[in-house]
């Protein structure tokens, strides 16, 4: 199939250490990165608990609408 062949062709992301909100709860796996969020305190959008400052090596992802 022809959009399998497109996959291949593609580069894999540079990998960074990225800034993320972590949810502090046991239970939730819930995060985000840091530089897509407006607030210096974050809450879990999944489960409302308070979030903290963690690090993660992701994929390279910059924000376009922040200054």
């Amino acid at each position: 199939m022809y959009y399998n062949h497109r996959k291949k062709d593609q580069e894999p992301l540079p990998k960074e250490q990225t800034m993320i909100w972590e949810c502090k709860s046991e239970e939730c796996n819930g995060w985000m990165r840091k530089n897509f969020s407006y607030e210096n305190q974050q809450k879990c959008p999944l489960c409302g608990h308070k979030m903290r400052v963690e690090k993660r090596l992701l994929d390279a992802s910059p924000n376009p609408h922040q200054k």
